[in-house]
């Protein structure tokens, strides 16, 4: 069986990984791959894409959205059997708690193209199955490096909510995801949402580092702005996944080893 990872980055490689451990043919689309053995696959050339898609092939649809229409989508064309697309809860707009009952409601430009590109995955010639990511942590990435790096500001003194998801946790759902048979659109997210102020103090005693300052809200990126709590459990039961990382508190230790 063949899987194309589209846009094989932070989560895609620790998917690819997770696959080539079972024994599959992995292609994938990167501008860094790492050390993973994949057959990379020139992500500019769209025109050369599909031929070596294989008829059947899983495809792993990571890349955010840039244009509309999705080129890669028409690429495809009817060759992938399913298509995951990883999307994130930033669709749901101003929705305060999210589950799977949660209908989108996307403010920006930004989100209402990861909503079309949702509705285009959905609609094409395949099985297909939407995982809408809270914010995804680990190794490198997150509130831990930020602060790291000093880099990290809360937004109004930090009380708006964050969700999160570890990046392993991510990839072991996105496996399930693309050897199952699930369709529809589903929240990803940790069982500890918590508001900025609180994984910045947990962050700092861990570090031994100072909080970090406070900035308007006017000036904080869409992202920073969230204040969202998502109920990710639904799909976790659905593809029989359980978290190795439920909480930040256990997620971001072992990011810092």
């Amino acid at each position: 069986m063949t899987v194309l990872i589209l846009g094989c980055g932070f989560t895609g490689r620790r998917v690819a990984a997770r696959l080539l451990a079972r024994g599959f043919t992995v292609l994938a689309t990167s501008r860094a791959p790492g050390d993973i053995a994949l057959d990379v696959l020139d992500p500019t050339s769209l025109a050369a894409l599909r031929p070596l898609v294989p008829p059947g092939a899983l495809v792993l649809h990571s890349i955010p959205a840039v244009a509309e229409p999705e080129p890669l989508l028409e690429v495809l064309g009817d060759r992938p059997k399913r298509v995951v697309y990883l999307s994130t809860t930033g669709v749901y707009g101003d929705a305060r708690e999210v589950d799977e009952t949660t209908l989108v409601a996307p403010r920006s430009p930004r989100e209402r193209l990861r909503v079309r590109t949702e509705q285009a995955v959905q609609a094409g010639p395949w099985l297909s199955l939407v995982l809408r990511a809270a914010a995804i942590y680990g190794p490198g990435r997150g509130v831990h490096a930020a602060m790291r790096a000093g880099t990290f500001r809360l937004v109004e003194g930090g009380q708006n909510y964050v969700s999160r998801i570890h990046v392993d946790d991510l990839a072991a759902l996105a496996e399930a995801a693309l050897l199952g048979d699930l369709t529809g659109a589903w929240p990803v997210a940790d069982d500890e949402p918590c508001s900025s102020l609180e994984v910045a103090r947990f962050c700092a005693d861990l570090m031994s580092l100072p909080l970090p300052p406070s900035i308007p809200r006017e000036q904080a990126t869409e992202t920073r702005r969230a204040d969202r709590r998502v109920d990710g459990r639904a799909i976790r039961r659905l593809l029989g996944v359980s978290l190795r990382y439920p909480s930040y508190r256990v997620g971001i230790p072992a990011s810092l080893t």
